[in-house]
């Protein structure tokens, strides 16, 4: 497919070059920049509503401030697309999302034109005044730091926690509010940019402040109440009492996709004599400038690929169902057996399936937005109850609730039950969203059950055995992605807790699995098979109560026992090793491995050249073997 002419988008190398444009060039700009954006995720796959939906704002904030010298941060960094076309990547933009290419989100290393690194949400002002009062504290220096935030980012409680520090400290921060979804926008038009405008202006803000200083020569009732009038009076104009009352100067709301708005008033804010911290409020469209997108913005959140002028997306061929279905389903069948069963989800309802459980028990859905913390307490505070909530929640988003894991939910042996999808690498989404960490965080937690699906009739299985666990918490994890193809009950059986299984049996070695790494611990026994040596493989299946007298056979009947985990150092491999260390099981000479990620972070790249990376993929395992054994040999490169 040919691609589509860029003629003014092609002379611009840097943001510096769009310092130099009319606003008619700059809405040139704009209009082929939306469309080399879409032609690149058609190629690529991504997030292209969010990127869609930004990319006059980007321009405009390009054009009017010194970037890289002002600091510009995206919240999230999934909407960067643009920014990152304008700003020098424009020649590897298609390796977007590929091993080797560039990431998904903004990047510290990747670029001088990314301050802040992100890929979770709500950082942004946080980062922001950071390098603000960073700023200030060396002195001489007049930069901007202008941090670009979603409404959706804005139902997180750490939004909150940095907007009202940033206002007691009166710091000179721009906060841009970019709001594609909420409804606490007035009408935007002519009269709304107008009064923009105005409050933004110098003018206005000079007699601003030539009357606040005024009215502190009266009592101080007076001044209060001089105080209260000028909020009340542009309230009533504008909107955004809250962020007033956080100690913002609220400008807004303006029409994010129309330059003649966006472009006056930045340069008032470029160019006011700091006002304090500033929150802008602009309203865009997801999707803006291709129907497809604009019509379902759900659906053209993440992309594959795709065709553009149909819209229609690359569709894998048919396979097993997805575990994040599997999931839904075993839920939806827990839960049309018993009615105390209710899911929270925390702004991922589709991403975690809970958009399915909605459809059957809109009543026990609870989408919190983006705030992992809250879910988890809600959840706690439900369970006190006698309520069954599941927080289905991604283990890398979980670990921004650790706290409330710990306190509010093991502290008091609370019956929540964890939903940790995404467990392992993921892909695309790179180290940002791997769910590397979950079994050695929990796993130090007293009391909780921990669980690892090796395949999609073992989530079924732990669904059910999770919904039958009353006197305690307990979390199982599964991966991203389509299951190994295996029957699934249509409701699962309740596990008997603690106890593992063993799949084969054989006597010279021992592999004892976590999770998914199953089906790659039955190719390494049929390799070692062929050489020979005969392998016992097991699934543990719990991390937490460890299967004791399991881990204890394979430790006396086997020469060498490897354990294999999709998941971080001082995890199940640590867990083992504490206790066959404690029952003087590695006193005999027994020889053991624990085969888990590496300690450092994987970039993002196909699943498989990420496990080979990570060397847990079968080669690796029967290198690791042989290797115990004396009997060390180059790993043969995996199978596509």
């Amino acid at each position: 497919m040919t691609r589509p002419a860029t003629p003014l988008l092609d002379r611009v190398r840097s943001p510096a070059d769009l310092r130099n444009l009319s606003a008619a060039q700059l809405r040139q700009v704009a209009d082929e920049l939306r469309a080399e954006t879409i032609d690149v995720v058609s190629t690529t796959g991504g997030h292209l509503g969010a990127s869609l939906g930004v990319v006059e704002l980007t321009v405009a904030i390009h054009a009017v401030f010194d970037t890289p010298r002002d600091r510009l941060i995206w919240d999230v960094g999934h909407q960067a697309y643009p920014h990152k076309i304008l700003t020098g990547r424009r020649d590897r933009i298609r390796t977007l999302r590929q091993g080797g290419g560039l990431s998904g989100f903004t990047r510290r290393s990747e670029s001088e034109y990314d301050p802040f690194g992100a890929a979770h949400s709500s950082t942004s002002i946080s980062a922001g005044l950071g390098m603000a009062v960073a700023r200030d504290l060396k002195g001489g220096d007049d930069r901007h730091v202008i941090c670009v935030i979603g409404d959706g980012a804005m139902s997180a409680g750490m939004a909150y926690e940095a907007m009202n520090n940033a206002g007691a400290m009166k710091a000179k921060l721009i906060v841009i509010l970019n709001d594609n979804d909420m409804s606490i926008a007035p009408p935007v038009g002519a009269m709304s940019a107008y009064l923009s405008r105005l409050i933004s202006s110098r003018p206005f803000l000079s007699m601003r402040e030539m009357m606040a200083r005024l009215a502190r020569r009266f009592p101080a009732p007076i001044e209060r109440a001089a105080k209260r009038a000028d909020e009340y009076a542009r309230g009533l104009l504008t909107g955004g009492t809250l962020f007033e009352e956080l100690g913002f100067y609220y400008v807004g709301p303006i029409d994010g996709h129309d330059l003649d708005h966006l472009l006056p008033v930045l340069r008032n804010l470029r160019e006011a004599d700091d006002p304090g911290p500033v929150l802008l409020h602009v309203v865009t469209q997801k999707g803006k400038g291709y129907p497809p997108a604009e019509q379902s913005a759900d659906k053209y959140h993440g992309v594959q690929r795709f065709n553009v002028i149909t819209g229609e997306q690359a569709k894998a061929p048919p396979g097993p169902p997805s575990y994040t279905k599997v999931f839904a389903n075993a839920l939806i069948a827990e839960a049309e057996a018993d009615k105390r069963i209710v899911a929270i989800t925390a702004a991922m309802p589709s991403g975690t399936g809970l958009d399915l459980f909605a459809k059957k028990f809109p009543d026990r859905t609870f989408d919190v937005g983006i705030a992992e913390q809250h879910a988890v307490t809600f959840a706690a505070g439900m369970a006190t109850e006698g309520m069954k909530p599941f927080c289905a929640i991604y283990s890398t988003f979980l670990q921004r609730a650790y706290d409330q894991v710990v306190h509010d939910v093991a502290l008091q042996y609370l019956p929540v039950r964890f939903a940790m999808d995404r467990a392992g690498l993921v892909g695309a989404d790179g180290a940002t969203h791997a769910g590397a960490y979950d079994i050695a965080f929990l796993g130090c937690l007293p009391g909780i059950v921990l669980m690892a699906a090796a395949d999609e009739a073992e989530l079924a299985h732990m669904v059910a055995t999770a919904a039958a666990i009353d006197d305690r918490p307990s979390a199982f994890r599964y991966p991203r992605g389509e299951g190994v193809g295996v029957p699934v009950p249509a409701r699962g059986s309740v596990l008997e807790i603690g106890k593992g299984r063993v799949l084969r049996e054989g006597t010279a070695i021992a592999l004892l699995s976590y999770g998914a790494r199953l089906a790659e611990c039955m190719k390494a026994a049929d390799e070692l098979a062929a050489r020979g040596l005969s392998c016992t493989v097991a699934d543990a299946r719990f991390a937490k109560p460890l299967d004791t007298a399991l881990v204890e056979r394979l430790a006396r009947e086997h020469e060498v026992l490897i354990t294999i985990e999709e998941g971080s150092m001082l995890g199940f491999g640590a867990i083992v090793l504490q206790h066959l260390a404690g029952r003087g099981m590695l006193d005999q000479g027994l020889k053991i491995r624990t085969l888990c990620l590496p300690d450092r972070f994987i970039d993002h790249d196909s699943p498989r050249k990420q496990y080979d990376e990570a060397g847990l993929n079968a080669p690796h395992i029967v290198a690791a073997a042989l290797g115990a054994l004396g009997r060390a040999e180059a790993v043969r490169p995996a199978r596509a």
